[in-house]
């Protein structure tokens, strides 16, 4: 009788810990980007899949108040004449097949990337000054005149051409590759579930190839900073556009969903305690072929410039889901300036002067024009439609220009963007570190738009190894000035995102941070290690 009393104990014991194991905690997330092929943000940033920064551990990142944390990093210290920079890893960090990462994986990610064709190799250059870059991306130089180093498995050390006293943030954007799977399987170690070793606190199970969902399950080798709470992710990609996120939310098939302008008004009546809202470090600008008709004539760019209305743009067709971009810089973010963003300002009558002036009176004879822009949800998706389309009537309105518009995938928009297969693109750029020098660095020395203009380089040169914090503003001032001077872009507007969250999900990851921001989507290392299911 004991013997049966001991048995059935066991058995409901053994129940109740299967149903215990089968009660695995989820999450399911809408993605972005329904294109892309590899899973590893040093192949491809443009054209990655997915999520990397989820798989790959970077050396730096922030927290949902923007303050700079270790990662793979423990430490860093910068010598005395500023030109290197030494990290000490973290002991013990593993990739997901149980393989030791070491300071020669993230060598190695930067060495391929530098060699490899990598699609964000200008980010290198511009913004961490690595000393040899520019010579081994060009074909001058091998891979060993680069300045970075593993002085040990748990050191590495960066030589740059000038000061960076903000390298650290810079550095953010590096992730561990590991190299013992790309010596076995190369780069196509990214594309397959079974070769896609981890070494960030999550790991990939399985990957729709049809539109790039993914779900993700803890990496059990996973002994560094934030590790993931919910015990599986699936991010949706095909969520990522307002339009069939919110009903799937409203239907419980997703956490959360981006809100475009005509959704918000429902979900403030409805559900005004689940509404979020974040203010984007992040710009869309007009950018042209400078050597390319009709816009090598200075004067058509700067009838664009005058032509457009932002605080009726923004006020209306976006119904506030931007705010006027007047400058690179976002009001709140460190360095922007009030007369630099006071230049921007609408005037028809200097518009349709400037354009009369290149040839073109009321428009005519100025050839039909394309703009082109890329495809993709989150806060991009929700306003560059309205926006292509309100500029396309403000041109034809004010300059008698027909625009007409294109929409293609991420990667073939950057490469036409790099490559200058169009003379006109609609370009959003969203913040990489907190330092000014982000900005001004994406047109440095051509940056990604092969706008070369001498003095606009040498003043971002002296400011970005400037120590004292006002010349380095006073400088950038001055190279933003060039471009206005030269109407090399025409800033449009700073984003702001706002999106739906389910009392399902819990945690700071999705509570307002001190200035009553929720920066989930941009922060995905943070977000998704401090959000919790219910």
């Amino acid at each position: 009788m004991n013997a049966l009393r001991h048995l059935g104990l066991a058995t409901a014991f053994a129940v109740g810990m299967t149903g215990a194991a089968l009660a695995q905690s989820s999450i399911s997330a809408p993605g972005d980007n329904t294109s892309g092929t590899y899973a590893d943000y040093m192949k491809t940033v443009y054209a990655r899949a997915g999520y990397p920064e989820m798989l790959q551990l970077s050396l730096t990142t922030f927290d949902n108040e923007f303050e700079l944390h270790g990662m793979a990093a423990e430490s860093w210290e910068q010598s005395e004449d500023g030109l290197t920079w030494t990290f000490r890893l973290r002991e013990g960090l593993k990739f997901s097949d149980g393989h030791p990462l070491t300071a020669e994986d993230y060598v190695f990610a930067l060495e391929r990337a530098a060699t490899g064709g990598y699609d964000f190799a200008w980010y290198w250059d511009f913004a961490a000054g690595i000393a040899g870059w520019a010579e081994v991306t060009s074909g001058e130089a091998g891979p060993e005149a680069l300045g970075i180093r593993a002085v040990d498995d748990l050191t590495i050390e960066v030589t740059t051409n000038t000061p960076k006293p903000y390298l650290p943030s810079v550095v953010s954007l590096w992730y561990a590759v590991p190299k013992h799977a790309v010596d076995e399987h190369g780069d196509d170690y990214a594309v397959n579930v079974d070769t896609l070793v981890s070494s960030g606190a999550y790991m990939v199970r399985s990957w729709n190839k049809n539109d790039n969902t993914m779900t993700l399950v803890k990496n059990p080798e996973y002994t560094g900073p934030w590790p993931g709470i919910a015990d599986e992710l699936t991010i949706d990609q095909s969520l990522g556009q307002p339009e069939v996120g919110l009903p799937a939310f409203m239907a419980g098939e997703v956490d959360f969903a981006f809100l475009n302008a005509g959704q918000i008004p429902f979900v403030e009546a409805r559900m005004p305690e689940m509404l979020r809202e974040n203010a984007i470090f992040a710009v869309s600008y007009i950018s042209f072929d400078l050597d390319s008709p009709p816009f090598d004539n200075l004067d058509v760019r700067k009838a664009l410039w005058y032509a457009i209305d932002r605080e009726e743009m923004t006020s209306t067709v976006l119904r506030d889901l931007a705010i006027p971009g007047r400058s690179l810089l976002s009001p709140s973010f460190p360095g922007y300036n009030e007369a630099i963003a006071d230049q921007a300002v609408f005037d028809p009558e200097k518009a349709r002067e400037h354009l009369a002036n290149a040839g073109y009176p009321g428009g005519e004879g100025f050839p039909e024009v394309e703009i082109w822009y890329r495809d993709q949800g989150g806060y991009n998706g929700a306003i560059t439609a309205p926006m292509l389309q309100y500029l396309q009537a403000e041109f034809k309105e004010h300059l008698g220009i027909d625009m007409g518009i294109r929409v293609m995938p991420i990667q073939d928009w950057m490469q036409a963007l790099t490559q200058e297969e169009n003379n006109l693109f609609l370009a959003p750029y969203e913040y990489d570190y907190i330092d000014p020098s982000n900005w001004y660095g994406i047109f440095y020395n051509g940056g990604r738009h092969s706008h070369f203009l001498p003095e606009y380089d040498a003043l971002v040169a002296a400011a970005d190894s400037n120590p004292v914090w006002e010349e380095r503003l006073e400088l950038y001032q001055q190279a933003e000035q060039v471009l206005i001077d030269n109407a090399s872009i025409v800033p449009l507007v700073h984003p702001i995102q706002k999106f739906v969250v389910s009392d399902r999900i819990a945690g700071p990851g999705v509570e307002p941070n001190s200035q009553g921001m929720t920066p989930m989507s941009r922060l995905v290392p943070y977000f998704y290690a401090h959000v919790e299911p219910q």
